[in-house]
């Protein structure tokens, strides 16, 4: 008897029992499909993860000021900070593709009978906007002169152009910031909304001199609040940290072990943390909705071991006839095989409209962020694979206690 042969009984078998196969299936149905949706799912949040933290510019790094301790009061030492630690940066640190200062202040914005309060206002250097991987949609960015000479001029986020200009072009027109006159040169491209809520397209950005000497007057020499740097590419991320803390601790004469009077974040190692955060997250997901995998693989054996017991007569007639013992263990592993492949592939495809149902219910409720549609085919293959070598394991010792049973003691069997 050859393999289709084999194939053929196995489905005249089965169809014989469809009722009992399909609640054997059961298991499989459900951990397959669990598994698909978590695998899915868990991609979905990592590239969503991924594509928030790429929205806060390609390798990036801060550099804070640090807390110091007065009167046994720790606080942020705001003046630690300057502009000409900015320029040394870009000078020496090889590793360091661009950089930029950056001063946090805030504001209302009023356009004719319009008037808007960005959440977001900074006074930034000439390379901020690549930095940040953030490009214009229209006009320029500063330049040199402008930040040299302090210029009254502004580049507005999305937000804040529909806000107070509508469908107006903002290009060349005079905003107030403050009461003061400043004009508008350039929009930036949308980027959307963070996952935690934060638009941040609702920005204003000025030359961080003119923030500095016009929104907040009260700046003590030529300080910053923070200095963004992009390194080269995220390989070199950890050398551009080490090689901005070795500068600024030389700069700021802080020795070797003594605590400095400021703080690096490098957002490539925040977002290694996270994939591997998301990947432990997903791989505990899929090892729960595994379980009822074995579940299922279990109700296979045991269906199987009932249907040996059932067709007891029947093997013996075929051994009887000369039927060979790998024949029949094949037929009854072909069987379990089946069933449990039948299976996975409902499983896979109900996987598939899970993950894309919950989706969509988490964009409904998590409006902030879209969370992007994924079907993940490596997912899927995988759990077919899985399903299949449910089948064989579980499947393998009923076929092999049929194919060993006693040609004579089955036909006697009643």
């Amino acid at each position: 008897m050859n393999f289709w042969d084999s194939v053929r009984i196995a489905s005249k078998a089965l169809l014989k029992n469809r009722f009992r196969a399909g609640l054997t299936i059961l298991g499989i149905v459900i951990g397959i499909a669990a598994v698909t949706a978590m695998v899915s799912i868990g991609e979905s949040a990592s590239l969503l993860v991924a594509d928030q933290l790429e929205s806060l510019g390609t390798n990036m790094i801060a550099v804070l000021p640090g807390a110091t301790q007065r009167a046994g009061i720790r606080a942020v030492d705001v003046g630690s900070l300057t502009a000409a630690d900015v320029d040394a940066v870009v000078a020496e640190c090889t590793a360091v593709r661009a950089a930029s200062p950056l001063i946090a202040t805030s504001g209302y914005l009023v356009y004719r009978n319009s008037n808007w309060s960005p959440k977001t206002l900074f006074g930034v250097g000439v390379d901020y906007t690549v930095v940040r991987s953030w490009n214009l949609s229209s006009g320029t960015f500063f330049s040199e002169r402008d930040v040299t000479s302090g210029m009254k001029h502004c580049v507005l986020g999305r937000t804040v152009v529909r806000e107070l200009f509508q469908s107006e072009d903002p290009i060349g027109k005079t905003v107030r910031i403050k009461n003061i006159p400043f004009r508008v040169i350039g929009v930036l491209e949308p980027k959307g909304v963070s996952m935690l809520g934060q638009d941040y397209d609702d920005i204003v950005l000025v030359p961080y001199t003119t923030a500095g000497k016009r929104l907040r007057r009260a700046r003590a020499g030529n300080t910053v609040d923070a200095i963004m740097i992009s390194a080269n590419s995220p390989e070199y991320a950890s050398q551009a940290s080490k090689q901005v803390e070795r500068l600024l601790r030389d700069r700021h004469d802080i020795a070797e072990g003594e605590t400095p009077d400021f703080r690096i974040q490098d957002v490539t190692e925040i977002a290694t943390m996270l994939k591997v955060i998301m990947g432990a997250i997903t791989l505990m997901l899929t090892a729960i909705a595994a379980i009822s995998l074995v579940v299922g693989g279990v109700g296979i054996m045991n269906i199987m071991l009932v249907s040996v017991a059932e067709r007891t007569r029947e093997i013996g007639i075929r051994l009887a006839i000369g039927a060979r013992a790998k024949d029949i263990l094949r037929q009854f592993l072909i069987e379990a095989v089946m069933l449990s492949c039948f299976g996975g592939l409902i499983g896979v495809l109900l996987g598939i409209g899970a993950s894309i149902g919950l989706t969509y219910v988490i964009n409904m409720i998590a409006t902030s962020a879209e969370w992007p549609y994924i079907i993940s085919l490596e997912g899927a293959g995988i759990a077919m694979l899985f399903a299949a070598g449910i089948g064989v394991f579980f499947g393998y010792y009923p076929a092999f206690r049929a194919s060993r049973l006693d040609p004579i003691e089955a036909l006697r069997y009643e």
